[in-house]
């Protein structure tokens, strides 16, 4: 006597690299780099953790509502989690085009980064920040992470555990879970090059 078939197929999983996948990918990696549970997220959410599960394994597909929520959650921008588009599927995942960065800022902070990594899944993100000129960052910030950055363009002043170092075109820093801060006092915006690991966005 043949198998009875499932009522139900079960959800298809998503192409390796494809735009739902790497979303998925970008949600578990902005989760777990804020050391929040699957219940806490979908508490936060108003959603189950079956759905959040399958939001994470690519086989559910949020709403523009979820992706707002999940920004406002994780203090992100919305335009993080678009911009897997791409016109020559084998770029998808591997290669970012300078038209198609995903903005993580807004100038109203004196801050634009861009990603320049393909999602948030690998254990570094590669970022592209513009600092306009007198920005800065006032209070310290301290996380778990071996950050590095080159100067591309401008004066950058960055403070790395408490010593304060003056950094022009060409110069580069590394440091790691050490509090930092830093400041544009050139008039002229800065723009670094910046890798952290694991990835923060």
């Amino acid at each position: 006597m043949p198998a009875q078939k499932a009522r139900h197929a079960a959800p298809e999983i998503p192409p390796e690299g494809s735009a739902n996948a790497l979303l998925a990918r970008d949600l578990r990696a902005l989760r777990k780099t804020r050391g929040l549970t699957l219940s806490e997220v979908a508490q936060s959410l108003g959603r189950s953790v079956g759905w959040l599960s399958q939001v994470e394994r690519g086989l559910s597909t949020p709403s523009i509502t979820d992706l707002r929520a999940f920004a406002e959650l994780f203090g992100v921008s919305l335009s993080l989690f678009f911009g897997h588009d791409v016109q020559d599927e084998a770029e998808r995942g591997v290669v970012v085009r300078a038209g198609q960065r995903r903005s993580l800022g807004t100038s109203d902070t004196g801050l634009v980064e861009e990603l320049l990594s393909p999602d948030l899944g690998g254990s570094f993100e590669m970022l592209r920040s513009e600092f306009a000129p007198g920005a800065e960052l006032k209070t310290p910030a301290n996380r778990p992470t071996e950050e590095a950055g080159y100067v591309v363009s401008g004066h950058f002043d960055i403070e790395i555990d408490g010593a304060w170092h003056h950094l022009a075109e060409g110069d580069s820093f590394r440091f790691g879970g050490k509090p930092f801060r830093w400041k544009n006092p050139g008039e002229e915006p800065a723009v670094v090059i910046w890798v952290i690991s694991p990835p923060v966005y």
